[in-house]
């Protein structure tokens, strides 16, 4: 069979060389055809040639189609070969034209080079001899300047050499120049020490200015900063011993100006850094200034904390401290011995916050000027802080701070005991003295701890104030409500008496107002909090802290509520009858008894002039919170028992009538009594009435589940079904089939 190619697999025969594949169009193949001796062999051999024949016949045909075309594409690569040997020759043209403006501007930057060269180093030597001429005009110059004792010109000579000897050096007149500048640089420091020592202080700026241009910067800010302590400190002590002067003369206290002392101490250093700030900044920049904020703080450490200890000796701070506490285990008890004069006591207070305040703002301004300086190591921020806060100063205020807690819890528990032991009845208020006194010393005692900026500080007094009001004012309110017998003389003689209605409603009103304000105190606490301590971590202290104020509010509310129960046990006695007589009122009302009761009210009013009889006579003299509570009290005794009443009666439509009109009229006159809603306590009532009032059972349905509307339903099922029952006319088998 012959393959693609033109090869034949000839088949083996018996006796015959096998020809295993013939290619026809091979040099080889007539010796294999003459090989072959086989007739069948060659009659397929045969076969597959002329089969071989006819496709290279196709093959023929299809190259012979391709053919116009191929000339196509010929006679086109034939044009294109033109149009090549043109690019060509442009071709060459451009690069031989390249190749010559390429050689030419070799040439022209190699001259470019060499003038670039040469004008260089002719500048070069124009500079060196300008630097020449200018050195020897410095030298002349600072011969003559120091010759007429122009010294900022001098130095200004020698300024200009140092930069001229800095680029160019090696210089001849180096040497002379040198000692011109050490010449310059002794007078210089002679004149300002004179200046120093002769307080001339236009002179001292004169000379400090002159460091600069010598390139001794550093040294002219150390003695400028050293000059400017020594006047601080001869300041402050000439102003210390005059203090400690009127101390040993035991002259008046109010001459005895410790806050003006240190005030003064602060105002000169801070004056010295702000006044002082161009001329520090010319010798060092930003951290000339940094230096000097570090340095005059050394002056605060030792004259600040020697005022401060000063004036602790002076107040006995340490004595008053140690009789305080003698007294720590009895301060809270009731009995407890007194212990020195609170009013003395609060104008140390007073003293000890304006010194701390005074010391916290100055601290707080340096710190704040060295991290609002630019250029500024970022970190010295931070480490200013630490120095600051770890130096003698403030070693000094804490232990001032701590007398402080001791003074303030003192004053706050001796001035909280005497509110509560001199409490009386005031003119035209609802509570006794105790409650605006008690809180007005807690408020200020913690406003006072909260200016001082310590977290500790405000802790301790906030803790203080709170076992007060927890033990000593907790109990003293409770033994104005345990008074025995003020119900029973309530109503002496069968009237309200006005002494005791005032002592008990007084009583009740101290709670009311007691918890209000503990949640003020609360809230004014937590605020001023916020903006004093920028500390997330401190702010959270002092809510925790404060948060029991809010469960001592509940405590108080609690105990009132107890307390108005057992007011109201004592009123209720006197409206029962008047409720009693309600169950002999017929509701099984006919058209003449229901309009003879419009006329003539059977029980309503009688109940409620019982209650302005009993009842009405305490507002004014309980607050608008008690008052509420107290009325709303009296109508859930009246509400239940006209209930139970109710539920007791049988009724036509027209009594359903007469008790819807007589639930409308008890609200709108307890609406007049109480500031607060009171609909939803007659909801149920109300509710009665409205199911009373159906034409029959099934309408029921047209108010209840979705038919509702805004109403909730205050009564089950159970409840409807037997109101519903209480109705004369309502058959029990139609109340049974109803679907609630």
């Amino acid at each position: 069979m012959a393959t693609a190619n033109g090869t034949v697999a000839a088949p083996e025969e018996d006796g015959e060389a096998a020809v295993s594949a013939i290619n026809f169009g091979s040099p080889e193949t007539m010796s294999q055809i003459r090989s072959l001796t086989d007739i069948g062999a060659m009659t397929r051999l045969l076969h597959e040639c002329i089969a071989y024949q006819r496709s290279l016949d196709l093959d023929l045909e299809n190259l012979l189609s391709q053919r116009a075309d191929l000339e196509k594409q010929l006679f086109s690569l034939q044009k294109s070969a033109e149009v090549l040997d043109i690019l060509k020759a442009d071709s060459d043209h451009m690069l031989a034209s390249i190749r010559s403006t390429c050689d030419l501007a070799d040439q022209v930057s190699g001259k470019v080079r060499e003038l670039d060269l040469a004008q260089s180093r002719v500048q070069s030597t124009l500079s060196r001899i300008d630097a020449i001429v200018e050195r020897n005009n410095c030298l002349e110059g600072v011969k003559n300047a120091l010759e007429s004792e122009d010294y900022e010109s001098a130095a200004n000579f020698v300024k200009t050499f140092l930069q001229i000897d800095a680029k160019y050096p090696g210089s001849e007149q180096r040497d002379q120049l040198l000692e011109s500048k050490k010449q310059l640089d002794g007078i210089v420091r002679k004149r300002l020490d004179a200046a120093i020592d002769q307080r001339d202080h236009p002179a001292i700026l004169r000379f400090v200015k002159l460091f600069s241009p010598l390139g001794l910067e550093k040294d002219g800010l150390q003695i400028y900063v050293s000059y400017l302590k020594k006047v601080i400190a001869m300041r402050s002590r000439l102003e210390f011993e005059q203090l400690v002067e009127i101390v040993e003369q035991n002259l008046e206290h109010s001459q005895v100006n410790f806050v003006g002392c240190l005030t003064n101490l602060f105002t000169d250093i801070v004056l010295a850094i702000e006044e002082n700030d161009e001329i520090l900044r010319s010798l060092c920049g930003e951290d000339g200034v940094v230096y000097a904020i570090c340095e005059l703080q050394e002056e605060c450490d030792s004259r600040g904390s020697l005022i401060l200890k000063r004036y602790m000796d002076y107040r006995k701070l340490g004595r008053l401290a140690s009789e305080i506490n003698s007294y720590s285990k009895t301060l809270l008890s009731v009995g407890a011995p007194e212990g020195p004069d609170p009013r003395k006591i609060e104008v140390f207070l007073e003293e000890i916050l304006t010194l701390t305040q005074r010391g916290e703002e100055y601290t707080e301004y340096l710190i704040s000027k060295i991290r609002g300086l630019s250029s500024v190591d970022p970190e010295l921020g931070p480490r200013a802080t630490k120095a600051f806060r770890s130096g003698s100063f403030s070693r000094v205020v804490q232990d001032l701070t701590g007398f402080y807690v001791i003074l303030e819890e003192f004053f706050m528990v001796e001035n909280v005991r005497k509110a509560i032991k001199i409490d009386e009845l005031v003119a035209d208020s609802l509570t006794t003295s105790m409650v605006d006194d008690v809180f007005y010393v807690l408020q200020s005692c913690c406003r006072r701890a909260i200016s001082t900026s310590n977290i500790n500080s405000v802790l301790a007094v906030l803790s203080a104030s709170i076992n007060l009001l927890s033990n000593e004012y907790h109990e003293a309110l409770q033994q104005k409500m345990r008074e025995p017998n003020l119900g029973a003389k309530l109503f002496l003689g069968g009237v309200g008496v006005q002494k005791t209605g005032t002592e008990i409603a007084t009583a009740l009103n101290n709670m009311d107002v007691s918890s209000e304000y503990v949640l003020k105190l609360k809230q004014e606490i937590e605020e001023q909090c916020a903006e004093v301590f920028a500390s997330t971590t401190d702010r959270e202290k002092v809510k925790s802290c404060v948060s029991e104020l809010g469960e001592m509010s509940n405590g108080f509310k609690q105990i009132l509520n107890a307390g108005m129960e057992q007011l109201v046990s004592t009123v209720t006695p006197r409206i029962r009858p008047v409720l009693d007589s309600v169950g002999t009122v017929s509701y099984e009302l006919s058209e003449a008894e229901y309009a003879e009761n419009e006329v003539n009210d059977p029980w309503v009013q009688k109940l409620l002039h019982a209650v302005e009889t009993n009842a009405a006579w305490l507002q004014p003299v309980m607050t608008p919170n008690n008052y509420d509570l107290f009325v709303h009290l009296v109508i859930d005794f009246i509400v239940k028992r006209l209930e139970v009443i109710m539920m007791q009666k049988r009724f036509s439509q027209l009594g359903g009538l007469q008790l819807d009109r007589d639930a409308r009229a008890l609200v709108s006159h307890f609406s007049a009594m109480a500031t607060r809603t009171v609909r939803d306590k007659f909801a149920r009532l109300t509710q009665i009435a409205t199911i009373l009032n159906l034409e029959k059972v099934s309408e029921i349905l047209d108010f209840w589940g979705e038919n509702s509307g805004p109403m909730t339903w205050r009564l089950t099922p159970a409840e409807v079904r037997r109101v519903l029952s209480l109705r004369v006319d309502f058959k029990p088998e139609a109340i049974a089939a109803l679907k609630l």
